[in-house]
């Protein structure tokens, strides 16, 4: 039985997984609001339904009329620096929406749930991070995540559902064949770039370039969308065949500055980008990358995409085909 559930499928992330597992002869079913995700991302192979994950007892239905066997849950808010202004929604979002979901799940086919979190509920300072570093939340955004996490221990621990809690790094990049990439920012760093260097005279916003790294802008581990992508899948797998729960960092172990990446997209598209430096951002986290030996050693996992050359190019050449099509 290959029926599954994506919520915020229609997501930048949600629409690579769905992609994915559409390849994999999945029969997949989207619930997304379309809040954050667009129409043009939800993949014609899969059945649609708009509605909030707030909504337990439609989603209930889906789940029973179409013996859903995995649910996979994408859908949040996710922009950081709105999430300080905004906690209560980020709250009702995030941390209600994973509640009623779950409690959705009970008492129907569901057998595996898997949960996309973030880097961003770790400590500040620690820089290469493992599944067991301390967690401290700098933003609301990683605070709704981090409660979200701990609902999902603590309602699905002695349920018959298993479970994967995927802490995201940075995911950059759109899809090999260019059909599904990043349509809205939410302020972040390859998006930006990517909007920035189609234009005559590219320029960026950097927030902070006194912090104590190399060329003092912040570190971050950028991961390719299609890794994660696959990573889902193999998540997936691992939780069906095993029926044990799994707690896992998604990132390369590599750091690359603000700086860095802003070279490699004039590098790559033979443009000059003029840096305006900001103040700090209160939300920003100064160095992290993952610690990733538990992910490549429990899913024997192989990053394909994780030169800096592949993430920039796919990102230019999305945004490119987006303006055409705008």
């Amino acid at each position: 039985m290959k029926n599954i559930l994506i919520t915020g499928g229609a997501g930048y992330i949600g629409s690579h997984v769905v992609e994915a597992l559409i390849k994999r002869q999945f029969n997949v079913f989207i619930v997304d609001n379309l809040s954050t995700g667009y129409k043009r991302l939800i993949n014609k192979k899969s059945k649609f339904f708009n509605l909030n994950v707030n909504n337990s007892l439609k989603i209930k239905n889906i789940l029973l009329d179409n013996k859903i066997e995995s649910v996979i849950h994408l859908a949040a808010s996710l922009d950081v620096n709105e999430s300080q202004k905004k906690p209560k929604k980020y709250y009702n979002n995030n941390v209600t929406g994973t509640i009623n979901l779950v409690k959705a799940c009970m008492d129907t086919n569901v057998k595996n749930f898997i949960f996309s979190s973030t880097a961003a509920v770790y400590k500040d300072g620690i820089y290469k991070v493992n599944e067991n570093s301390s967690i401290k939340p700098k933003s609301v955004y990683g605070k709704t995540k981090f409660k979200a996490e701990e609902v999902i221990k603590k309602k699905l621990k002695n349920s018959s559902i298993s479970y994967g809690i995927l802490r995201f790094f940075n995911v950059c990049g759109a899809s090999q064949t260019i059909n599904i990439g990043q349509i809205k920012s939410y302020d972040l760093l390859f998006k930006n770039l990517s909007a920035a260097i189609i234009k005559k005279k590219p320029s960026i916003n950097i927030y902070g370039n006194d912090y104590k790294t190399k060329d003092g802008t912040c570190i971050r581990d950028f991961i390719h969308v299609v890794d994660i992508s696959d990573i889902h899948l193999k998540v997936l797998e691992k939780i069906k065949r095993t029926r044990k729960s799994l707690l896992l960092n998604c990132g390369y172990g590599e750091g690359r500055s603000v700086f860095e990446v802003v070279k490699a997209f004039e590098k790559y598209s033979n443009k000059e980008i003029k840096i305006n430096y900001k103040p700090r951002r209160q939300a920003d986290l100064s160095q992290i990358i993952s610690n990733n030996c538990k992910l490549k050693k429990i899913l024997k996992w192989r990053a394909k995409n994780n030169n800096l050359a592949s993430m920039v190019k796919s990102s230019i050449k999305w945004e490119r085909k987006l303006h055409e099509r705008n």
